[in-house]
């Protein structure tokens, strides 16, 4: 099995700890003593080799994708010319990779996600890996614990006979759900949320492309011929860039996954977050004597419970709050009711208009 790592995405919602010149990928938001994507490799020890994972980013990364996963080749460093969303990205890892191994199996995982359990996350992706050899797009379903309104849904239909498993054949994909649907869907049960994590062989992969995203996968083959072509590196990457600048710009899950002709989903249970925006910290992290969420930094705490609180070096003493976050990054601090983290992009949008370019 071979990996391509997600890491083009600038994590807004995670400001003022995520900027345009480190998003949260590149950040240790948890307190784990890693960043983020460091992580996203490390859970992949004993499953993928280093040498057979690949990571795709802006060339605005790059450098920190190296600097950070030494381990990882820098040729196997993927630079998209600017962002197509998902659906060209995963297009590009299976072109690169097509010409090193047409047989390979690959696993596509986004560089920010939190996974608590990493081992029963390899069994799954391992279980996935043999589904996708049987000819099956596979996604990780993400067995929900609440009904969220802000993941999709996938709907687990009748179990493949494989000789591993659970592995069920993927009935229906629903966007982002209301309220009452959420709670139908965790009451009837079969259903997981996406996490967009997918395997396939790469030739799978790309007859979806070419089945169901035709200019797409034009562009992909483009993009395949300035690969073999003779001529230097600068000479292929303008070419590139020149290519993309026309390619669609579409996600997997709905450019390809939701019309696949054969999709499975393997549920897993592994104490994932994508740890969308700072509230999702209290799924990850544990309280601590005081009940709060400390998810780096000193904190000092009077008749306060269940705030959550990142520090870069400042210490954070809190009295008779509650259900608060405060993040503090050095030249900028937030502090904000749990309930409100998705109205941190407004904060974003109104430097961005004010054009406070140092802030963000």
């Amino acid at each position: 099995m071979y990996a391509a790592i997600l890491a083009g995405g600038v994590g807004s919602r995670l400001w003022p700890r995520s900027r345009q010149t480190r998003p949260k990928q590149f950040t240790d938001i948890t307190g784990s003593g890693r960043t983020m994507i460091q992580e996203t490799a490390r859970r992949l020890e004993g499953l993928v080799d280093p040498d057979r994972i690949y990571v795709i980013t802006g060339s605005q990364y790059a450098r920190l994708a190296a600097e950070q996963l030494p381990q990882i080749p820098s040729d196997q460093i993927i630079v998209e010319p600017n962002g197509r969303n998902t659906g060209p990205a995963i297009g590009l890892a299976c072109v690169v990779l097509q010409r090193r191994d047409p047989d390979a199996t690959l696993a596509v995982l986004p560089a920010d996600h939190v996974i608590t359990q990493p081992e029963r996350f390899r069994q799954a992706l391992a279980v996935a890996g043999q589904a996708a050899a049987a000819g099956y797009l596979v996604t990780l379903g993400i067995e929900p614990t609440f009904p969220h309104t802000g993941y999709g849904y996938i709907k687990a239909g009748k179990p493949l006979d494989l000789d591993h498993g659970p592995v069920y054949q993927v009935e229906l994909f629903t966007e982002k759900p209301n309220r009452s649907a959420a709670e139908a869907f965790l009451a009837e049960g079969g259903y997981y949320w996406n996490g967009g994590i997918f395997v396939g062989q790469v030739r799978t992969f790309l007859e979806e492309f070419a089945r169901q995203l035709p200019q797409v996968y034009e562009r992909l083959l483009q993009i395949q011929a300035c690969l073999d072509r003779d001529g230097s590196q600068e000479e292929r990457q303008q070419a590139i860039a020149e290519i993309w600048a026309e390619m669609p710009s579409i996600s997997m899950d709905y450019g390809v996954m939701e019309g696949a002709q054969r999709v499975a989903v393997v549920p897993m249970q592994a104490g994932w977050s994508d740890v969308g925006s700072w509230d999702a910290l209290e799924a990850v992290l544990e309280q601590d004597e005081s009940s709060n969420y400390v998810a780096k930094g000193e904190i000092l705490t009077i008749d306060s419970c269940d705030n959550i609180v990142y520090s870069d070096k400042t210490m954070v003493a809190l009295i008779g709050v509650h259900e608060l976050v405060v993040v503090d990054a050095g030249d900028t601090l937030l502090i904000g009711h749990k309930s409100q983290m998705q109205r941190v992009k407004e904060i974003v949008e109104t430097l961005r208009a004010q054009g406070r370019s140092e802030l963000l």
